[in-house]
């Protein structure tokens, strides 16, 4: 199977250059020429295998080039006891008849990153094997929280990489700073940003289109690549875990083949909900695909009237891995979305780059509404989620009480009581003082004895690497200005 760049389909690359490259050198982002179809027959077959089996299944749909017997070794080193801490890596957990939760931070750094970052890695060292790379692959990536973590932790001590991220100063929780500055590996490196993340995930886009600088890293032996879901080898990997879900709802006999489900995604960049989109295109007998927004409410918006307009007020919230006003993920489905028209794309992210706003065609405003129901959860409204489920004996995190008040609001709206799943996409124990808070503690001053005051309150059982964290020093200390980020790369890569 072949990759088109969303901006010109005539340019086309293999899998493995897809992935090795990240981004295409037009700007655009690569997405496969076609589908492939998951059959019934599929579906049947994939329920008898465990969690590995399964993705190495599915995404040898997408890599025909790369061997069957790889993508298994890669699927078991992934997901296998040593890396998750729960049986089948993204299990379910059922809340009343109708409703699930699919809880995806069973991994080494507690979130939902970690199930296409502990792939990325082997895929993209495969990649450069395929395609006869000599350089060296510098990963850059930015990060509202949870990627920078579980990029380093997937690409450390990598033969042939290093890696590169840079967050917003001010805008991750004291416990992804610190999992971050205290990560280990020879061949990371990580920066803060004066700004928010769209001022970081800015700055690398501007990096990465930079001939001077492609120029003098190719001379230092270097290439650039990218660990954020711009890269196709992050996308492939969620698709697996909505197809694996509704295998194990027809598993536990909850739903019947071919009937459909609701999914529901907490989503700021837009790469989680159109992995779920994505597998809707294989032929997943998906319903509604429900955008959880907090009060950064642009794809809400979007959504609802085919404007996207990122002139708007930036909040700093209790769900910090959302505060963003560029989607870049968006593009994607706008291209599918379109037929794959490549000059509307082109259209569309020059004017969101010149003027923050853009507008898409009556038809495919009417698809967005068809396919998608789009919401948001403010501040209080986030807080009470938390504490009624922790009165009903569930434990989350503030981004996953984005996506069941919105959950919650839809099925109010619209009356719509079919099966559903939100989604999960980081342990609680990684915003400890925004969940002791809704749950009506007073905070440890110091984050890391905020997990051991957690623990004792509400007898659930911390992450063992989160709780580790308590006496590491950091390692990195940096800071820049975001005009300035082109200095830290070329710093680094000396």
């Amino acid at each position: 199977m072949q990759y088109l760049s969303t901006r010109d389909k005539s340019l086309r690359v293999s899998a493995a250059e897809a992935i090795k490259m990240g981004l295409s050198r037009d700007g655009g982002l690569f997405t496969p020429v076609n589908f492939p179809v998951l059959r019934a027959l599929d579906v049947e077959m994939l329920r008898g295998m465990s969690y590995p089996r399964r993705a190495a299944y599915i995404m040898g749909k997408y890599l025909e080039q790369f061997r069957p017997e790889d993508l298994g070794l890669f699927a078991e080193r992934a997901y296998g006891p040593d890396r998750f801490d729960a049986p089948g890596a993204a299990p379910l957990r059922q809340l009343d008849q109708h409703t699930w939760c699919l809880e995806l931070w069973h991994g080494p750094t507690s979130a939902f990153k970690d199930m296409a970052l502990q792939m990325l890695p082997q895929l993209l060292s495969t990649s450069l094997r395929m395609t006869g790379e000599e350089k060296t692959a510098c990963i850059l990536a930015a990060t509202s929280g949870d990627t920078g973590k579980a990029a380093m932790e997937g690409f450390a001590d990598v033969e042939q990489t290093r890696i590169l991220v840079f967050y917003p100063r001010d805008g991750v929780s004291e416990i992804q700073r610190l999992q971050m500055a205290t990560q280990e590996g020879d061949n990371v490196g990580v920066c803060a940003v004066e700004g928010n993340f769209d001022d970081a995930q800015n700055g690398v886009k501007r990096i990465f289109s930079d001939p001077a600088i492609r120029e003098e890293l190719a001379g230092r032996g270097c290439f650039l690549s990218s660990a954020n879901s711009i890269n196709w080898g992050r996308i492939l990997p969620q698709i697996v875990y909505y197809i694996s879900a509704y295998c194990d709802l027809l598993n536990a006999k909850e739903i019947k083949l071919g009937q459909k489900v609701n999914y529901c995604v907490p989503t700021g960049n837009f790469g989680n909900i159109l992995a779920c989109y994505y597998a809707k295109r294989m032929g997943l007998p998906v319903g509604k695909l429900i955008c959880a927004s907090n009060r950064n409410d642009v794809l809400t918006d979007f959504i609802r009237t085919g404007v996207y307009d990122r002139n708007r007020p930036f909040h700093t919230t209790m769900s910090p891995s959302m505060d963003i006003l560029i989607s870049s993920n968006l593009e994607r489905l706008i291209f599918d979305l379109s037929g794959g028209d490549d000059q509307l794309v082109r259209s569309l992210m020059g004017q969101l780059e010149k003027t923050g706003r853009y507008e898409v065609p009556g038809e495919m405003r009417e698809k967005l509404g068809e396919l998608f129901y789009g919401g948001f959860c403010g501040e209080e409204d986030t807080a009470s989620t938390v504490a009624m489920l922790y009165r009903c004996g569930y434990l989350i995190d503030t981004h996953t009480a984005v996506a069941a008040k919105v959950l919650t609001d839809y099925r109010r709206e619209t009356g719509d009581m079919t099966p559903a799943i939100f989604v999960s996409t980081a342990s609680p124990y990684k915003f400890c003082d925004s969940v002791l808070s809704a749950i009506g503690e007073t905070p440890a001053e110091d984050s890391v004895d905020r997990i051991a005051q957690m623990e004792a309150v509400t007898g659930v059982a911390a992450p063992a690497r989160l709780a580790a964290l308590k006496g590491k020093a950091p390692r990195f200390h940096q800071v820049t200005k975001r005009e300035a980020m082109e200095n830290v790369v070329l710093d680094f890569l000396k």
